[in-house]
């Protein structure tokens, strides 16, 4: 059965505190694992969540603020360290080259050749990332920011009624399902449209320091699930704006909202995470109420080590 949740490594925005640890993120997704933004400690959190460098194939890098990046050298030195072997890409806007170069050469030790580099740059940018596309937009913040999006291709669900009734069965199906048509027990042939119905592909979004902005809307529209950030409340609104981030408030927004930019549905599971250090363990429920006031779906607000499963479609 394939694999598909958020491994949340730390929560935190600038300053790490008790009980979160600076940002870090693990998208796995049948098989592949995405990095996203691995601040200080990532890699000792990584542990603590039983997760290793073995999972890890793509490091993406929303911006080069120290919270979203400092880790990346443990995380290259600990690839090396344990010997991975497949390729592992790297995405990180282009106009950081000089800091990722930093980061990637921090200090003396035996390197590694399976990382491969890949900026990010203009209005998007579209990767092949095995079993999904993954896109790059700008956001508004203070320096360069990307958001970043995974969509899976449509597919087919076959319907078994509509097998038993053609006589399909067994290795047929598997078949059907590759080649788009096999042969009946009777001589015709069946086509894969005539025993399934279309399967919109899975998708999530990564949106972290940013203003409200129309790619904030693009990036989340329609996804099962959006990781975004929320570092204020909405009693810090101007503070909000001002540093270029989002309230727990206007996060609920986008996800709510974002569906009708693009004419499809908002988010189905909300994660609200990178919290101000203003804040302690008491004010969590007042993020969650705030963005449920935008945002009537599923939200979670992320804790450090904690596993969110991307909602299954029924």
């Amino acid at each position: 059965m394939s694999l598909r949740e958020l491994v949340v490594l730390g929560t935190s925005s600038a300053v790490p505190t008790r009980h979160r640890n600076h940002n870090g993120y693990l998208l796995r997704w049948d098989g592949q694992g995405f990095l996203f933004d691995p601040g200080e400690g990532t890699q000792r959190q990584m542990l603590h969540a039983r997760v290793s460098a073995h999972d890890i194939t793509w490091i993406c890098v929303t911006h080069f603020h120290g919270d979203h990046c400092l880790g990346v050298p443990g995380i290259v030195q600990r690839i090396a360290r344990d010997g991975v072997t497949h390729q592992v890409q790297a995405a990180y806007p282009a106009s950081g080259e000089t800091y990722w170069r930093r980061l990637r050469h921090a200090s003396a030790f035996a390197d590694t050749s399976v990382i491969t580099e890949r900026p990010v740059s203009g209005s998007v940018t579209t990767f092949d990332a095995g079993p999904v596309t993954l896109t790059a937009r700008p956001l508004s913040h203070p320096v360069e920011s990307y958001g970043y999006r995974l969509d899976e291709p449509d597919g087919h669900r076959m319907i078994p009624s509509l097998l038993a009734e053609r006589g399909i069965r067994g290795p047929s199906i598997g078949e059907l399902q590759r080649t788009g048509t096999v042969t009946a027990p009777d001589g015709t042939a069946v086509r894969l449209e005539e025993c399934s119905e279309p399967r919109p592909g899975q998708s999530a979004a990564f949106i972290m320091d940013t203003r409200l902005c129309d790619n904030a809307f693009a990036l989340a529209a329609g996804v099962d699930l959006l990781v975004i950030e929320s570092t204020f409340l909405s009693g810090e609104s101007a503070l909000a704006s001002q540093y270029g981030h989002l309230t727990a408030a206007q996060a609920g927004r986008v996800a709510a909202q974002a569906g009708r930019v693009a004419a499809e549905s908002g988010a189905r599971r909300l994660v609200l995470t990178h919290l101000s250090e203003r804040y302690d363990t008491v004010d969590a429920p007042r993020f969650l109420e705030e963005a449920a006031g935008t945002f009537d779906g599923d939200i979670v607000l992320a804790h450090d080590l904690t596993h969110i499963p991307v909602p299954r479609r029924t």
